[in-house]
């Protein structure tokens, strides 16, 4: 391990022994998301995984717990721990269409283990994962929490609400295989059960489609699938059980509906009109636009099985929903970080910045929408989001400035989740 450099060795002092493990963080420079200010020679303090406290350049000396290891980043740059807020860890799209039916059940959360370490390590200590079957985004996130995987933080949906015959729906088979998601609802009430069922077995955020998708059969993205009755059971349940309710939306129709229902987020938005942006904003919902993967479905989709039908509707959603970001983006609307990763590899999440700065915003406003803006829509502020007293050590180190090359955050040196390095080494 590194000696602090000589400038940082004098700014600090020796504390009293730590009564549980204590770490301190050093490196040339920390991106402050909350204020959005760059914080020169940062000196991070962090105490039984938690931030115990922050100070730059020029700021009073720190208390350093005596025995505290060190984490030296010298010529880095500090983000916070990165939040996906779409992901699907046992999706894989290297079995596209029928493909995975080749599979035993048991076979997509084995290699969903796989997926969330590949997404830790890429630099997302986070995810929010919005819809997985049999409960799996639960039970992975048990063995990451219990030490057996590693992985990110997960917050899980379990299995995704809808109509029968919906995008939610299992929506490939015949009526002889008589397979049906255990999720969908065809009225208000059989909707509110579904809700209390997923909270049961572990759900900490709903999703429910309000429209129809790409990746299912026999549904059209543009149009809606549940009615306003229906939304609104949905989102009126998932918060009187203190949950936050996410709506897979691609119509303009669909997606006016969800905001006026009171659902947190939106997501993939693609056909949003002038009238959603202007809901969007007065309700201060986010919106969760999937701008990356239609280069990647484009180009691999057919040698992975994913059916013609399916990639044309990615061919006439993808232009579109980024046109529709743009104008979003540059009315204000609030922004999440949702990559839908599982269409694409796991671990490229990070190229996603990119996209986002190419169609409107500012590095530092792609940034956010992966950390402070992410944490506030999962309403977990107090936890994740932000290098900030209080908050979980989560922690990114890259080799440059993010907000002169936002591509550097594809790339991360050094990833420390709760005060311990889980990808990278701490040498220069």
């Amino acid at each position: 391990m590194m000696l602090l450099p000589l400038a940082l060795a004098a700014a600090v002092q020796e504390g009293p022994a730590p009564a549980v493990d204590s770490v301190v963080i050093t490196a040339d420079r920390m991106i402050d998301v909350l204020s959005g200010k760059v914080v020169e020679r940062p000196v991070i303090v962090a105490t039984g995984g938690r931030i115990v406290s922050v100070v730059g350049e020029g700021a009073a000396r720190p208390v350093i717990p005596a025995g505290a290891r060190r984490i030296d980043l010298p010529g880095r740059t500090l983000v916070p721990g990165l939040i996906d807020m779409h992901a699907h860890l046992t999706s894989n799209p290297k079995y596209g269409g029928y493909s995975g039916y080749q599979f035993t059940d048991s076979f997509w959360v084995a290699q969903g283990t796989g997926n969330a370490e590949r997404t830790l390590r890429a630099g997302f200590t986070t995810v929010r994962n919005v819809g997985s079957d049999g409960y799996a985004d639960v039970g992975i996130k048990q063995a990451i929490e219990e030490g057996w995987v590693a992985g990110p933080r997960i917050v899980p949906a379990a299995h995704a609400l809808g109509a029968t015959g919906g995008h939610c729906d299992e929506t490939f088979l015949p009526p002889s295989f008589q397979r049906k998601s255990p999720a969908v609802g065809d009225s208000p009430e059989e909707l509110r059960r579904r809700v209390r069922e997923q909270r049961k077995y572990g759900a900490e955020v709903i999703k429910a489609c309000a429209t129809g998708g790409v990746f299912s059969r026999n549904t059209e993205p543009g149009v809606q699938q549940l009615h306003p009755e229906e939304l609104k059971a949905i989102v009126d349940e998932a918060h009187f059980w203190k949950l936050k309710a996410a709506a897979h939306a691609h119509g303009a129709d669909g997606i006016r509906a969800a905001i006026e229902a009171g659902f947190d987020t939106i997501e993939h938005v693609s056909f949003i009109d002038d009238a959603g942006i202007k809901a969007a904003k007065a309700r201060g919902t986010f919106l969760g636009f999937d701008v990356y993967n239609t280069e990647y479905t484009l180009a691999e989709g057919e040698k992975n099985g994913v059916l013609p039908e399916n990639i044309e509707k990615e061919r006439r959603v993808g232009t579109i929903q980024r046109e529709n970001f743009r104008k979003a983006a540059q009315a204000g609307a609030r922004m999440i970080f949702s990559t839908d990763a599982g269409i694409y590899p796991h671990g490229d999440n990070a190229r996603q910045f990119a996209v986002m700065v190419r169609f409107g915003l500012t590095p530092m406003q792609a940034l956010q929408s992966a950390t402070s803006n992410a944490a506030e829509a999962l309403g977990r502020t107090g936890d994740v989001g932000a290098i900030a007293v209080g908050r979980y050590a989560d922690i990114v180190a890259v080799a440059g400035d993010p907000l002169t090359d936002i591509r550097t955050l594809e790339k991360p040196v050094v990833v420390i989740k709760g005060g311990e390095v889980v990808a990278g080494a701490t040498a220069s």
